[in-house]
């Protein structure tokens, strides 16, 4: 699925996204499997918290040619944000990716210390349709399949 600008490879990403999501119980809409990878897919992360914490958060921002070029330098490509996130504040990120099996959305808390935990909840959107969510008291992490 590197060269995203065949035919085959656009019906593979576009089968890799559904797969994905049925995978974790979600349904992917028509939006998802007809869109043009060529124009890229819209790729929304959300972090909600059911209490206010602090947290760490890794995501990829821009998507990399190919494996070797992330591993060879991975910040060019991940964003950190540290931020505080509540049961009225969550944090969303958009981003457009040619091919949203790269995303990726890890979250660690930096709060302990005798606090309940936050029971924190992470989401990758893809074309509006959810592709793959997690539930961590913590610090849960959402990928999809390049991970």
């Amino acid at each position: 699925m590197r060269n995203m600008r065949n035919v085959t490879s656009r019906v593979g990403a576009a089968l890799a996204v559904a797969a994905a999501s049925i995978a974790v119980g979600q349904t992917v809409g028509t939006s998802v499997a007809h869109a043009d990878p060529a124009a890229g897919h819209q790729v929304r992360y959300t972090l909600t918290s059911g209490a206010p914490y602090d947290f760490d958060l890794y995501y990829l921002a821009t998507q990399p040619p190919n494996k070797d070029v992330y591993n060879a330098d991975p910040y060019k490509y991940l964003q950190k944000a540290s931020v505080n996130v509540g049961p009225d504040n969550p944090w969303v990120f958009d981003t457009t990716l040619a091919d949203p099996q790269w995303a990726i959305f890890t979250i660690s808390s930096t709060t302990h210390g005798g606090r309940e935990a936050p029971n924190a909840h992470c989401e990758i959107s893809v074309d509006g349709q959810i592709a793959t969510q997690n539930d961590h008291p913590y610090s849960p992490r959402c990928q999809l399949g390049q991970w």
